[in-house]
């Protein structure tokens, strides 16, 4: 299985991280909590001591355009939270 992992880095997420050592993952939606943990122990060479997983459902959007309303749909995704060891630390900047 192909595992996808893209970081989350917005202003909540940042505020996170700093004050609790959680950080924010964008996931396949069929990965479990424990592939999960494998794949960042592996990608960042962190110790994991916690995921917390959450499926959010895709939200419809509209639109008023020229030629008339435009409907669609923001796809679905999960996010994954996932709390380090103590003292550790991911750095999303350092590949900049």
């Amino acid at each position: 299985m192909n595992l996808m992992i893209i970081p989350i880095v917005t202003e909540k997420a940042n505020a996170i991280s700093e004050k609790t050592n959680r950080f924010s993952f964008k996931v396949s939606p069929d990965a479990n909590k424990y592939q999960i943990k494998d794949a960042v122990e592996k990608l960042y060479d962190v110790k994991v001591v916690g995921v917390s997983t959450m499926n959010y459902e895709g939200k419809k959007k509209m639109r008023y355009t020229k030629r008339g309303i435009q409907r669609g749909k923001v796809a679905a995704f999960k996010k994954a939270v996932v709390t380090l060891a103590e003292g550790q630390t991911i750095d999303f900047y350092s590949n900049i």
